[in-house]
């Protein structure tokens, strides 16, 4: 804890707790820190909804931390359809809330265990992932708001936590989707089981993750480098585009393993992913682009020109966004709006608002990437897009919580 808190640690943190044994047991090893180094502990539990026990499970959690002076609030998630990987829905349903609930705290402390962390490197390990898949879980990660996870349990073995709570007798539940064979991750677990009498153990596994973590890391490091040399922010009419432009002799004389970090930082910093894309998307994307070819992914567009490699924003991934105008408010996250009045709306520039500058100056961006640029509108007329020229220059700020793009490959 005083490690990822460290060395001047916040005035109040945040535990996210399901009720289960490794967050029930993190919620007891997190009170008596907090207590002893006067910090403040807010808790939330996510109440999924997927089983009629979860709401006696949050209360159960409640009730805990009001035995323990700490203020819980429970959070409701009602939106998975039916479609698409369940787990994976709530996972960031979940993250999405707690993000929303924080206020102004930065760091959220969940309950990863070794045992999750070996799991997690077998079910990458099953997918064919990389360096930075089979790096795991790190123990402290920063999303694109700012949020900072932190998983202060990532050496502990899950039994090891359970014994504690024995000891201590805390009440905690059992999910009996843990047991749940249709998810990989219970797939995973007994797998863990059989590859034990192998010598392939969950430490094992752990231990491979922290060394994959340090060559991460380095190869990171290597592509920061590159970044500063090679990569230029995108500018139109002296205002930020939000893309990015890489030099293609550059990019071509580095090696593989960088080309794909700057192609995945890239589509991440442009498109604000949480994730970067799958290594098959990416290594596709890469071999079209090597090859002179264009093509999409993550939200993202890269178009190949005599001398650079163009990412930007594609635009059928913003088409359909529009959001009032007034100050404080954003589009695409990282765009920040100045502007305010009466039926003024942004939304994409798109051919229509394209269309209507008649003459565009010689520095404007091209008319593929401007396509996806915020600009201001009254009805359909467009008002104002700085990064064409037209307008008024200060309605939008470029704001992107991760910063420069260089300053942000971040292997975590």
């Amino acid at each position: 804890m005083g490690q990822l808190l460290g060395p001047e640690f916040p005035s109040a943190i945040g535990l996210a707790v399901s009720g289960g044994g490794d967050s029930m047991a993190l919620l007891t090893l997190a009170h008596n820190w907090t207590r002893d180094w006067g910090v403040q502990l807010r808790v939330v539990t996510v109440d999924h909804g997927l089983r009629p026990e979860s709401a006696d499970e949050a209360a159960m959690v409640a009730c805990e931390c009001a035995s323990l002076g700490w203020p819980h609030d429970t959070l409701r998630w009602q939106g998975w359809d039916g479609q698409g990987n369940l787990q994976d829905a709530a996972r960031r349903a979940r993250l999405n809330l707690i993000d929303g609930w924080r206020g102004g705290m930065r760091d959220v402390l969940v309950a990863h265990t070794l045992d999750d962390q070996a799991e997690t490197v077998l079910m990458r390990l099953k997918r064919g992932s990389g360096v930075d898949g089979l790096s795991g879980m790190a123990e402290a990660r920063v999303l694109p708001s700012g949020m900072r996870i932190l998983r202060p349990l990532l050496g502990e073995r899950r039994e090891a936590l359970r014994h504690y709570l024995r000891t201590l007798k805390m009440p905690w539940v059992e999910d009996p989707s843990n047991e749940d064979p249709r998810f990989d991750r219970v797939q995973a677990r007994r797998a863990l089981a059989e590859l034990a009498h192998y010598g392939l153990s969950a430490e094992a596994l752990a231990r491979t993750a922290a060394r994959m973590a340090r060559a991460r890391d380095a190869l990171s490091l290597r592509a920061a480098e590159a970044a500063k040399r090679i990569v230029a922010e995108g500018v139109g009419c002296g205002h930020a585009t939000g893309d990015l432009w890489i030099d293609r002799d550059g990019f071509a004389a580095l090696d593989r393993e960088t080309q794909l970090r700057l192609l995945a930082a890239g589509l991440r910093w442009i498109a604000s992913a949480a994730y970067r894309p799958r290594a098959s998307a990416l290594e596709a994307m890469l071999e079209a682009a090597l090859s002179g070819g264009g093509s999409t992914l993550a939200g993202c567009a890269v178009r190949v020109t005599t001398t650079h490699l163009h990412l930007f924003r594609e635009y059928k991934a913003v088409e359909g966004v529009s959001v009032p105008a007034g100050p404080g408010a954003r589009w695409d996250t990282r765009w920040r709006i100045c502007a305010q009045g009466d039926g003024l709306t942004i939304r994409a520039l798109g051919p229509d608002g394209w269309a209507q500058v008649a003459e565009k100056p010689g520095d404007a961006p091209p008319f593929a990437s401007a396509r996806s640029l915020p600009a201001l509108f009254r009805g359909e007329m467009l008002v104002a897009c700085p990064a064409i020229g037209h307008g008024d220059p200060k309605v939008f700020e470029f704001d992107p919580s991760g910063g420069p793009f260089a300053a942000g490959l971040n292997p975590h």
